[in-house]
C-alpha cells in the first residue's frame, strides 16, 4: 500500500510564454475578459456554421499581429493553466489607416494611448478568481511594460463593471477618455461608457 503524499500543493503563480497550442484556451479566456466584445468580432468573421471559439482559436494561432499567442502569457497555478494575460505596445497613430466603420467597435477603437502597454485582456477561470491570480497578472503586465521600456500602461473597462473599475482605480489607474457603449446582444453590458484607463509606471 502506497503511503499518502505529504507534498504540499504549489500555491505560487507561475508564468510562461504562450504557445500556439494554447490558442483555443486563450480564446476561451479572452471571451471572458472582453465581456462579449470578442464574441461579436468573431461572429463577424465566422463562416456559416463555424463555432465562435474556433474563429478565436484561429486568430490566436497567428503570428506577428496584436491578437496572437505571441503577445500572451499563461498563468499556471497548482500545475494547471489558471489564467492568461494579453498585452502589447500600442503603435503610433498612422494617418493612412482606414478608420473603423463598424458602429459597435468604432468608439472602442478610438480609445488608445500610443506607445503605452495595452492590457487587452486578463482573465482567470471562474474557480480561480480568489487565489490572487488577477493581481499577479496585473503585476506581470506592469513588469512586462517596464522591461520593454514603456512608461505607461492602459486598458479599457466598461463603466458598468463596477468591480473591475474599482480594482483598477485601487491599483492607481485613472480615467483618461471614454466613449458611449453601443449595445449588442453578444456584449454583456447594454449601457454606460467604455472607459480608457491608464497608469504611469
Amino acid at each position: 500500500m502506497t503511503a499518502p503524499s505529504t507534498a504540499k500543493p504549489d500555491t505560487a503563480v507561475h508564468f510562461r510564454p504562450a504557445a500556439r497550442d494554447d490558442a483555443r484556451t486563450i480564446a476561451e479566456l479572452y471571451s471572458i475578459a472582453s465581456d462579449g466584445v470578442s464574441d461579436y468580432i468573431w461572429s463577424q468573421l465566422a463562416e456559416p456554421g463555424e463555432e465562435l471559439l474556433d474563429v478565436g482559436a484561429k486568430r490566436y494561432a497567428r503570428e506577428n499581429t496584436a491578437f496572437s499567442y505571441q503577445n500572451c502569457e499563461m498563468a499556471e497555478f497548482d500545475g494547471t493553466v489558471a489564467g492568461m494575460l494579453l498585452g502589447y505596445r500600442v503603435p503610433p497613430a498612422d494617418p493612412n489607416d482606414e478608420p473603423v466603420s463598424d458602429p459597435i467597435l468604432k468608439g472602442l477603437s478610438e480609445l488608445e494611448i500610443p506607445d503605452s502597454y495595452y492590457i487587452a485582456g486578463i482573465a482567470m477561470w471562474p474557480d480561480r478568481r480568489s487565489a490572487g491570480i488577477g493581481s499577479a497578472l496585473m503585476a506581470r503586465a506592469h513588469e512586462r511594460a517596464r522591461t520593454d521600456g514603456m512608461t505607461q500602461a492602459s486598458l479599457i473597462a466598461f463603466e458598468r463593471n463596477d468591480a473591475a473599475v474599482r480594482l483598477y482605480e485601487r491599483l492607481g489607474y485613472g480615467i483618461v477618455d471614454r466613449r458611449p457603449l453601443v449595445p449588442h446582444p453578444l456584449i454583456h453590458y447594454t449601457d454606460g461608457d467604455a472607459l480608457l484607463m491608464a497608469i504611469d509606471l
